[in-house]
């Protein structure tokens, strides 16, 4: 049996490119649709276009993490005590 609210739900999903979004943005947008298809209570084509956005989310945040690696460095000591910069191991 279908619920009122089931009935009235209007998806929520942003058209903003994932480009755009900021690491943390991209992660809420991509929590939130892994919850919505958890509960499994959308209509199979919004809960498809859901996946879709979720997929690009993914992949982007998965850019700006290999990003932020490739720009951390490393502060380590050198055998007689100096500082050295090191890139962090990939």
């Amino acid at each position: 049996m279908m619920t009122q609210e089931f009935l009235n739900w209007q998806p929520k999903m942003t058209t903003i490119d994932p480009d755009t979004l900021s690491f943390e943005q991209a992660m809420a947008e991509l929590e939130s649709l892994v919850k919505k298809l958890e509960e499994g209570r959308l209509p199979l084509e919004e809960a498809i276009q859901a996946f879709e956005r979720g997929t690009l989310l993914k992949k982007q945040c998965e850019q700006k993490l290999q990003g932020a690696k490739m720009r951390v460095e490393q502060i380590s000591l050198t055998s007689d005590g100096s500082p050295k910069i090191e890139t962090f191991p990939t």
